[in-house]
């Protein structure tokens, strides 16, 4: 569990960088980056929050913008309710929810140890982000295209490595595949962000098909459709490495 975190982490520092440094060399002050790498911590929504400011886009649209994208939170804190807290803990336990720890969390075999990746990834990538903003804030006026390193690719592939193991469940793999399809397909038209949540439009129907298709157990209604929220935000997650 900690190599995998350690391997996260360094994955969003880097992904950080060049978020910190795409926004200086687009003009933005290099503590707007950090400070909304602390406030929001959702690379999608500050990615496309930065692209729409930067574009000439009015400041409410790059607002909502963001919220439109942050939307897949939706589905991860349906599927990990149990491992948030109550309380203040909630609070923070919200705030810190991202793709990793939810992908971390899901992968884990038991309650105790879903919430101890939940927080230990919750809080290391709380930390990795905006140091890794910072560091390309004040590495933007060095590198005049941070994209030319490639590191958009590295956070892909670490979270794709996190949901292989639920993609050996039939459901799970089929509503990932439906979802990865979605937003492969569609990327090239749309805007960044907007893919993942047509992808959770062709999810959240392929696992309301299946529930509707699968007799439930005796005594128990909900044991044949395994659990949806789960499902639905492992597949989200896989959909966004498309």
């Amino acid at each position: 569990m900690l190599t995998g975190i350690a391997a996260i982490c360094l994955a969003v520092a880097m992904i950080g960088v060049s978020y910190g440094a795409t926004a200086v060399t687009s003009g933005l002050p290099g503590w707007l980056p950090v400070l909304m790498s602390v406030a929001v911590v959702a690379g999608g929504s500050e990615f496309v929050f930065i692209g729409i400011l930067t574009a000439g886009g009015g400041l409410v649209a790059a607002v909502l913008a963001g919220l439109l994208v942050n939307a897949r939170h939706l589905p991860y804190g349906l599927s990990v309710p149990d491992v948030v807290g109550t309380g203040w803990r909630r609070l923070l336990g919200t705030h810190v929810m991202n793709d990793e720890s939810v992908a971390m969390a899901l992968a884990q075999p038991d309650r105790d140890r879903r919430r101890a990746a939940y927080w230990l990834c919750g809080l290391a990538v709380f930390a990795a982000w905006p140091l890794g903003a910072a560091i390309g804030a004040v590495l933007g006026s060095v590198v005049p295209d941070p994209n030319a390193f490639g590191l958009d690719a590295v956070f892909p592939a670490v979270l794709f490595s996190l949901v292989i193991p639920a993609l050996r469940e039939p459901l799970t793999r089929t509503a990932a595949l439906a979802g990865a399809a979605v937003a492969a397909a569609t990327a090239p038209f749309l805007g960044a962000g907007l893919p993942v949540l047509l992808a959770l439009t062709a999810v959240l129907l392929v696992v309301r098909r299946a529930g509707a298709d699968t007799p439930a157990a005796p005594g128990d209604p909900t044991a044949a459709a395994g659990d949806p929220a789960g499902i639905t935000a492992t597949a989200t997650a896989t959909a966004g490495t498309a």
